[in-house]
């Protein structure tokens, strides 16, 4: 993966070229049903993996797979798109350098979740909330690959084949600059519902059609130090918006400046694997549940304090500005509840103000 200018030799997140798979043939369902749908007051509640029936797990991951099935609309801008899946993949890749590590990136993410959630129904008749995944659960290194999350049946399924030596070029041109301390895959996913996945586009800021295999990349050590519960606690206990951030972006690129955000896409993509990708991590379906679980959380704490929270926004303009600033200090304006928020191809652009609250878009967390 590619940072522009300065950040182009130091990445948080990155992934590998991977040798081409056979792709997972999308099930063509239609329409899909889900008891998660169910609302209170009028709002759709999206509910935690773990507590989602059987039944219902299975309805999202079809539903997914439906999207993957169904033809892509922006192929005329994205050379590499080939289904409705893959617009969304387009998109976040091209707007990457604009929502991450900036005061943008919770609110701008919390809107593409709806749109996900409103393109499930719309496109493959999909009934029920998207759910959430809450990370405290699995955030040790004996229970973070053991999570349900990641069955292979009722699952994203599980970790790739572990390969020891990543050292080619062709096969690894590029890795994660953060050497990850425990990493036990690196292999393309071959169990579980998405067996054989193949991202169109990527690695890194690439809209081209270049097919490769999803990777993944389990670091079960680098969850445990980036989600420990010293760093669940700060999370918890800030007491402004900005130290949130801080505390979901991180402050570093160092494994002891990273926390949550990067916990869960290393965590799960490692030094080489797709969720690592900081561009094309949609390519790996797991990138909902790892921003679900984001959006949960922030949720979580404004409604700790709602009064004062509800309109708590805060962070800069541009990516990389203080309290970001990795690379040294760049110029950069605050965010405010008016500062734009824009989806390519996926309607008009909204403003921060419109995401504040989740139940003025529909729905809350359980």
């Amino acid at each position: 993966m590619h940072f522009l200018s300065l950040q182009s030799t130091l990445l948080l997140l990155t992934t590998a070229i991977a040798l081409p798979c056979v792709s997972a043939a999308p099930q063509a369902v239609d329409s899909v049903t889900s008891d998660s749908a169910s609302t209170s007051g009028g709002l759709l509640v999206r509910k935690e993996w773990r507590k989602l029936p059987k039944s219902d797990r299975l309805a999202y991951i079809q539903a997914i797979k439906c999207l993957q099935s169904k033809p892509g609309k922006t192929g005329g801008a994205y050379d590499g798109v080939r289904s409705r899946y893959d617009d969304f993949l387009a998109m976040h890749i091209i707007q990457t350098d604009f929502v991450h590590f900036n005061g943008q990136f919770l609110a701008w993410h919390r809107w593409l979740l709806q749109l996900w959630q409103q393109d499930l129904k719309n496109t493959c008749g999909f009934k029920g909330a998207i759910p959430y995944w809450d990370f405290t659960l699995d955030n040790t290194q004996a229970g973070f690959p053991k999570s349900p999350v990641f069955d292979n049946t009722y699952g994203f399924g599980g970790n790739g084949e572990f390969i020891a030596d990543i050292s080619d070029p062709v096969l690894f041109p590029v890795k994660t600059p953060t050497i990850m301390p425990g990493r036990t895959g690196g292999g393309c996913i071959d169990k579980g519902p998405f067996a054989g996945l193949v991202g169109n586009m990527g690695l890194g800021l690439n809209t081209s059609f270049s097919p490769n295999c999803v990777r993944r990349d389990f670091d079960p050590l680098f969850v445990s130090l980036t989600i420990s519960p010293a760093n669940v606690k700060t999370m918890w206990n800030a007491k402004t918006y900005d130290e949130f951030s801080v505390a979901i972006q991180g402050r570093s690129f160092d494994v002891a400046g990273l926390t949550i955000h990067a916990g869960l896409h290393l965590g799960i993509g490692g030094q080489v694997g797709d969720a690592s990708d900081m561009y094309s991590s949609p390519a790996d379906p797991l990138f909902y549940m790892i921003h679900g679980a984001l959006d949960w959380a922030w949720d979580k704490w404004q409604r700790a304090d709602w009064n004062k929270r509800k309109n708590a926004i805060g962070g800069p303009d541009v990516n990389f500005a203080y309290p970001f600033n990795f690379f040294g200090d760049i110029p950069y304006k605050n965010v405010t509840l008016d500062t734009p928020l824009d989806y390519p191809f996926f309607g008009k652009s909204i403003k921060i103000r419109d995401v504040m609250d989740t139940a003025a878009l529909g729905y809350r967390y359980e």
